[in-house]
C-alpha cells in the first residue's frame, strides 16, 4: 500500500513532479500525495541499460502485477513471451527497426493479444466460438495486453527498474510470430525492454500535452485545444533543444510520423499481417 508523505514533503514532491510532467508551473490545487504518484509521475522511457542482471524472481513478480490489471469479463485475452537469450533478442531487434535497446536490456517482453487460448478451449469442449473472429474480440485482446503491460511498468519502476515500449515489434509481425513460435490467432502487440538504467546516460521526464488539450468536461471541446497545443509546441521545442536535438515542436514531429504510408515502416500492411496470423476480422 502507498504511504502518505508529510504535508510539506508531499507538496514539494507534487509540485516538482507536476512541473516536470507538463514543462510548465502547475497551477491547480495540489491533491493528497503518496509514493505511488511519485512513481507514476516520474515515468520516463529508458533506452540505455546497465549491464546488470535482474534479481531472481523479478519476472514472476512483474507478471503477477500484470495479471492484477483489469481484464474484460475476466477473459484474460493476453499472454507475454519473456526473452532473455541474447541471440533471440538480436533477431527481434532486427525485426523491430534494429533498436539497440532490445539487445541491451537484460529482459525483453513481447506482449500478445491471445485469442488462441479461448479457441482451444472451445475446441476441447465442442463449443461455438464464432465471436472470436470479430474485430471487437481482437480489440479486447489488445486492450487487455496494454492494461497488463502498464501494470508491469508501474511495478518495475517501483522496484527501481526502467523500461521502454517497442511499438516496432509490429513492423514485421509474421516474422516475430515465427521467431516466438506463436500459434494462430495470437498477435504481437508491442515489446517492452526491462532493466536497470545506465546512469551515465540518464533519461529525462518528457513533458506531456497540457490538460486543457486532453481533458474535456461533459462534452468534447475541440476549439479550446489550439492554444494549449501552441503552448506545448514551445515546451517541446525547449525540451528537444535541452536534449541536444532539433527544436521541432510536437505538431511538426507528430505530423511527420504520419506523413506517408512509408512512415508506418511496414505497419501499413497490418490488416494483411493479421489475416496471415489467423484473424478473420469480420
Amino acid at each position: 500500500m502507498s504511504t502518505l508523505s508529510t504535508p510539506e514533503t508531499a507538496a514539494q514532491n507534487a509540485t516538482e513532479a507536476l512541473d516536470a510532467r507538463y514543462g510548465t508551473p502547475w497551477n491547480a490545487p495540489l491533491p493528497a500525495w503518496n509514493t505511488t504518484l511519485d512513481t507514476l509521475l516520474a515515468h520516463r522511457s529508458v533506452r540505455n541499460y546497465a549491464k546488470k542482471p535482474l534479481p531472481e524472481g523479478t519476472l514472476e513478480t512483474l507478471i503477477a502485477a500484470a495479471q492484477s490489471a483489469s481484464t474484460s469479463s475476466n477473459l484474460q485475452t493476453w499472454s507475454v513471451v519473456a526473452v532473455e537469450d541474447p541471440e533471440r533478442k538480436a533477431r527481434l531487434s532486427k525485426l523491430a527497426a534494429d533498436q539497440s535497446q532490445v539487445r541491451e536490456a537484460p529482459l525483453f517482453l513481447v506482449w500478445l493479444a491471445d485469442l488462441n487460448r479461448l479457441e482451444a478451449a472451445a475446441q476441447r469442449t465442442s463449443a461455438s466460438a464464432e465471436g472470436l473472429h470479430y474485430m471487437e474480440t481482437l480489440l479486447v485482446g489488445v486492450i487487455d495486453a496494454a492494461l497488463a503491460a502498464q501494470n508491469a511498468v508501474v511495478a518495475l519502476e517501483s522496484l527501481g527498474l526502467s523500461s521502454v515500449y517497442i511499438g516496432a515489434i509490429r513492423n514485421q509481425p509474421e516474422q516475430v510470430a515465427a521467431e516466438l513460435g506463436l500459434p494462430p490467432r495470437v498477435m504481437p502487440v508491442f515489446g517492452l525492454c526491462v532493466g536497470y538504467a545506465d546512469e551515465s546516460r540518464p533519461a529525462q521526464v518528457k513533458p506531456r500535452l497540457p490538460q486543457s488539450v486532453v481533458l474535456h468536461r461533459e462534452q468534447y471541446d475541440a476549439p479550446t485545444q489550439t492554444e494549449g497545443i501552441a503552448q506545448y509546441d514551445e515546451v517541446m521545442g525547449a525540451f528537444q533543444t535541452a536534449q541536444g536535438l532539433s527544436a521541432a515542436g510536437w505538431t511538426s514531429r507528430s505530423l511527420a510520423r504520419w506523413r506517408s504510408r512509408e512512415s508506418l515502416h511496414g505497419r501499413d500492411r497490418l490488416r494483411d499481417a493479421l489475416q496471415a496470423l489467423g484473424f478473420e476480422l469480420r
